[in-house]
């Protein structure tokens, strides 16, 4: 998908939560001011959750418990090594089926993302094209 103005990221986002189950994963890819942030709020959105949205990077999880799912956000870009994850609860997110998750920085905590089920994970990377302009970002979806 092609996005050419913030407002297509997060539509995407808000259209992607309103599709999102419990259980599910998803991975959020892409470098700095990509647009992770405004596609987790779009998300956050299209679960029904009304509370602001931020990138949760100082405290590495945020809950979001509003919504028609519970959100549990991940943002592992200050992760020094994926044991910290366990530190704070990862296994419970992850694997109980009763959150739907969504994880900033997949690449950091790779080892772990590899070993959740291909059927439960969604991986969404989001890459800026400064030659198409300011504002253009193609957004890659893949999920089995």
């Amino acid at each position: 998908m092609i996005s050419e103005k913030p407002e297509d990221t997060f539509k995407l986002g808000v259209e992607m939560g309103k599709a999102a189950s419990a259980g599910q994963v998803y991975t959020l890819g892409g470098d700095l001011g990509a647009g992770k942030t405004l596609f987790s709020q779009g998300f956050a959105k299209g679960l029904g959750i009304d509370e602001p949205v931020s990138s949760p990077t100082f405290n590495i999880l945020k809950i979001y418990e509003g919504g028609r799912i519970p959100l549990a956000h991940f943002d592992v870009y200050r992760i020094a090594d994926e044991e910290e994850m366990f530190e704070i609860g990862w296994d419970d997110y992850v694997s109980s089926g009763h959150w739907v998750c969504l994880i900033e920085w997949p690449d950091i905590i790779s080892t772990l993302i590899d070993d959740i089920p291909e059927e439960h994970l969604v991986r969404i990377h989001i890459e800026r094209d400064a030659d198409q302009g300011f504002n253009y970002r193609r957004i890659t979806l893949s999920a089995t």
